[in-house]
């Protein structure tokens, strides 16, 4: 209840009871974040890319930057919202890879450490394998070598129920530190998602079953060259395997120490049927090892 003579904390408010000024012309201005002003303004994206274009500073209002996405937008005099200056970066263009085999259905690549498998999110600037044809399986960004590529969808679901039954034969090399005990042996341990860094695997009894073999191909005082065989295919299996034994990939930035400049693991070999007469065809496509990995071995 009002009582007279007391003060008012807010004099706009003590004006209004007061009836010297009309209630409308104190009411504040609505407010909405930016990313969901960009949401309605900009349909062919959804809310978490536009964030990340917030964030990265793509977004503007009147010529200045908006800098996060939770930015408190004002409505216009007129009942609608401004318009956020979005400009979409260019995407960079894809190396030009040499085919290792190429035909109607499919294309098989040397992928360059470094190059992606896929966008991460809806949108990157960044070339990925997508940029060549319809994703089969995947590389790690950091790994090299054979990796096969689709040209139609009924070729894509043809190769990917291959990986999925277990019945393409994969031989990676990969230089580890130290060398290992045995010089051969089957690695036997289940894997699983970590708790504490999701975005990384760790050897757990409550894991998925994941088969490797590996065996010693070379060795120096520092370092060793390992063939591997994977029989499973878990994401990061292979350094999550060697680093549990030991002896983590050189190169590793997640998984062990980062004493060089790429992962040392390569994808050497792909052995798998291709659509083709009678059935399909049986082929063995390879990619040879790159120099970085002799030269780490003599320099070792």
């Amino acid at each position: 209840m009002y009582r007279p003579g007391k003060k008012f904390s807010k004099p706009e408010l003590s004006r209004v009871i007061n009836g010297d000024i009309e209630l409308k012309s104190i009411e504040r201005k609505k407010r909405k974040r930016a990313d969901l002003i960009l949401v309605e303004q900009h349909p062919e994206f959804n809310r978490s890319t536009l964030q990340n274009f917030i964030k990265s500073g793509y977004v503007s209002l009147d010529g200045a930057i908006v800098k996060k996405p939770n930015a408190e937008i004002e409505e216009l005099a007129d009942g609608t919202w401004p318009t956020l200056d979005l400009k979409v970066p260019a995407r960079q263009t894809p190396p030009d890879l040499e085919p290792i085999y190429e035909d109607d259905n499919v294309l098989v690549l040397d992928k360059p450490a470094g190059l992606l498998s896929m966008a991460k999110g809806e949108f990157t600037t960044e070339p990925t394998l997508e940029d060549y044809g319809l994703l089969v399986h995947r590389l790690d960004r950091d790994t090299s070598g054979v990796v096969i590529l689709a040209k139609n969808q009924a070729t894509q679901s043809y190769l990917r129920k291959q990986f999925q039954d277990r019945k393409t034969h994969k031989t990676y090399y990969a230089i580890v530190e130290g060398r290992p005990k045995l010089e051969e042996a089957k690695i036997d341990l289940p894997i699983e998602r970590s708790l504490k860094s999701p975005t990384t695997f760790i050897v757990s009894p409550s894991g998925k079953p994941s088969v490797t073999f590996y065996k010693i191909v070379k060795s120096t005082d520092k370092y060793s060259l390992l063939e591997l065989k994977p029989i499973t295919g878990r994401t990061h299996q292979l350094r999550v395997h060697l680093k549990y034994l030991g002896h983590p990939i050189l190169g590793d930035k997640v998984y062990g120490d980062a004493k060089a400049d790429r992962l040392f693991l390569h994808a050497a070999s792909l052995e798998i049927t291709i659509p083709g007469e009678a059935g399909g065809e049986r082929k063995i496509f390879k990619a040879p090892l790159p120099d970085e990995f002799k030269q780490a071995l003599e320099e070792s």
